[in-house]
């Protein structure tokens, strides 16, 4: 292993001259030195070292000066000339339901066949014990895989055989092998949720295919059936997630809340670390109503009882913060995104503009901030309509506070300037990356082009941030969404945006970072390594700047740091990453294969 921390007598020897002639210095905890370090301030400065001081940046700046501030208490590392960029932050990522479920999920992120999909199902249901699903929970597309196709049902059931398997793409359909069905207790005489549909063979016989048409309730209840972990088991699930996460150089994610996640009652295995001072990422998280109809008693009954800011880790600044109600509104202005059913409508729907106003004037009456999941631009036409009788009504308040629209694959110019006149944001998503050729199929190619405007929100003075919308409706793994955005490609490498809606790679970052804090107020703390800032950054597997793009995708951290603290290491630095429990249960997929599959 190579050396990359100084022993405190020769670093004393190196800065003992400037400590006599200033005994005013103020020394670093941490210093990482001989590196490329992406400050992503407004100059976009490049230099070769950062120091770090009570878990912010100190300095940063050439080598023989960073060095200065170090002493015999300082831990120094040797980046070794790898890059080092400010903490990824994903300003749409479900990481408390994630945390919650990835010890039970074979995850087929970054799967490049079909024919090795098929082989995982297959192994995982051979350890699967009685009483146990195998689950495939999102996160892939049938374009990443050389075949270019879905499983079928006879592939799927020859895989598992009876061992009960739900298989989940997106949220446009699902697959239930016959013991899936039996075990659900779902036949040919089974009613399926309103807006979903159970398929069924020429023969009129069920083919286990779960077809969101396009409302997803089918496929939440059917995640909803299968068997819970404990609750040792989702604390220690919630742990490997996030470290699978710190792996990627996310420093940061805004947990959008979910369908089928409810809270308090399903936070508890994030809730849990960040009582005991354990998070090792800056969670900020919203919440999302989960029965319709009953959507304004729920926000109302949790602005009674929670506090906008409060932060539930009790060492970490911003470590768990509740920032306020979304994504989801009211469900009867649910805008669902399946590309591969026609486009749902709000003015086809009896209702839904009294609910969302309803709610939408309850969050600026208690000042809080709120986010808009929204995929079609008609959905934002009609929903900043009432959101400008909102602000009339209230004299300007609701221009006042955070709030934004998510996702905005097909927002028009004009309401761009809406949003902007409001004071709103957007957050964007790499869903067109795993979903983009049915898009394509549906929509046109010329509709893809700018799917979502995000040149146009930038060049707009729009606050943009950027996320995946993982862990189901697309992976978890940042980089696949970076690439997406500088080369308008899909993971299957199927050309979407036109050049002028591609980004630079120092833009896309941006977005990443700093464009993601403004999300969630918190652009004056963190997303650039600018002193003062919080000290979160990731030391990448390789440059990030200027490899070959479709690079981009393999890249990873080798070194995660949150508030000066290492919270994930490997290869060189692989001596001082942090410890964490074995993962539990002795049968969960992520022994067997981790998360993602091509780190």
């Amino acid at each position: 292993m190579k050396q990359f921390i100084l022993t405190s007598t020769i670093y004393l020897a190196i800065i003992s001259c400037s400590v006599k002639e200033n005994k005013n210095v103020i020394f670093a905890d941490l210093i990482v030195h001989n590196a490329k370090v992406a400050v992503m301030d407004n100059s976009r400065t490049i230099t070769e070292a950062i120091a770090v001081k009570d878990g912010k940046v100190l300095e940063t700046g050439a080598d023989a000066e960073i060095l200065k501030l170090g002493n015999g208490n300082t831990k120094t590392i040797d980046a070794q000339g790898r890059t080092l960029i400010p903490g990824l932050n994903d300003s749409h990522l479900h990481l408390t339901r994630g945390g919650r479920f990835y010890n039970a999920e074979l995850r087929w992120d970054g799967v490049k066949s079909l024919k090795k999909a098929l082989q995982m199902l297959k192994e995982q249901a051979e350890r699967t014990p009685e009483g146990q699903w195998v689950r495939v929970i999102g996160g892939w597309s049938p374009f990443q895989f050389d075949e270019k196709r879905f499983p079928t049902p006879k592939e799927i059931n020859e895989a598992t055989g009876e061992v009960p398997t739900f298989v989940l793409f997106l949220y446009s359909r699902g697959w239930l092998n016959s013991a899936g069905l039996k075990a659900l207790k779902i036949d040919e005489t089974s009613k399926a949720p309103e807006g979903g549909e159970y398929e069924k063979g020429a023969d009129g016989t069920l083919t286990g295919v779960l077809l969101a048409e396009p409302n997803p309730t089918i496929l939440y209840q059917s995640i909803a059936g299968l068997p819970p972990l404990s609750e040792d088991e989702m604390v220690n699930s919630t742990r490997q997630f996030y470290r699978e996460l710190n792996s990627l150089g996310i420093t940061s994610g805004i947990d959008a809340g979910g369908g089928g996640h409810k809270f308090p009652t399903d936070y508890s295995g994030t809730q849990l670390l960040a009582e005991a001072g354990e998070m090792p990422i800056r969670l900020s998280y919203y919440l999302f109503p989960q029965n319709k109809g009953e959507e304004y008693g729920e926000f109302q009954e949790w602005m009674e009882n929670n506090e906008v800011g409060h932060n539930g880790e009790i060492h970490l600044d911003h470590g768990y913060e509740l920032e306020g109600g979304g994504e989801f509104m009211s469900w009867s202005a649910g805008d669902f995104e399946n590309f591969l059913a026609p486009q749902p409508m709000l003015e086809d729907r009896q209702g839904w503009r009294k609910d969302f106003k309803k709610i939408i004037r309850l969050h600026v009456d208690n000042g809080w901030p709120f986010r808009i999941h929204a995929t079609y631009g008609e959905t934002i036409a009609n929903m900043l309509d009432v959101i400008e009788e909102v602000n009339l009504e209230t004299n300007g308040k609701l221009a006042s506070k955070r709030w934004l629209f998510d996702h905005a694959e097909t927002v028009k110019d004009e309401d761009l300037n809406r949003i902007k006149a409001l004071n709103g944001g957007v957050a964007i998503q790499a869903r067109l990356a795993y979903t983009g050729e049915f898009f394509v199929e549906r929509y046109g190619i010329d509709k893809a082009k700018e799917a979502p405007p995000v040149r146009k929100m930038i060049d707009l003075g729009l606050p943009v941030g950027a996320g995946t919308d993982g862990t189901r409706v697309a992976s978890y793994n940042p980089w696949p969404a970076l690439y997406w955005l500088i080369t308008g490609k899909t993971v299957g490498d199927f050309q979407l945006a036109e050049p002028s809606n591609r980004l630079s790679r120092e833009e896309a970052l941006h977005l990443y970072t700093l464009g993601s804090a403004w999300i969630s107020d918190e652009e004056t703390v963190k997303g650039t390594l600018e002193k003062g800032m919080f000290a979160d950054f990731a030391l990448l597997s390789d440059d990030y700047f200027t490899i070959p793009e479709e690079e981009i995708n393999k890249l990873k951290s080798i070194l995660t740091v949150v508030g000066g603290n290492v919270v994930y290491a490997s290869e060189e630095y692989a001596s001082i990453n942090p410890k964490i429990p074995e993962v539990i249960p002795n049968w969960s997929p992520v022994i067997f294969y981790g998360g993602y599959q091509n780190k």
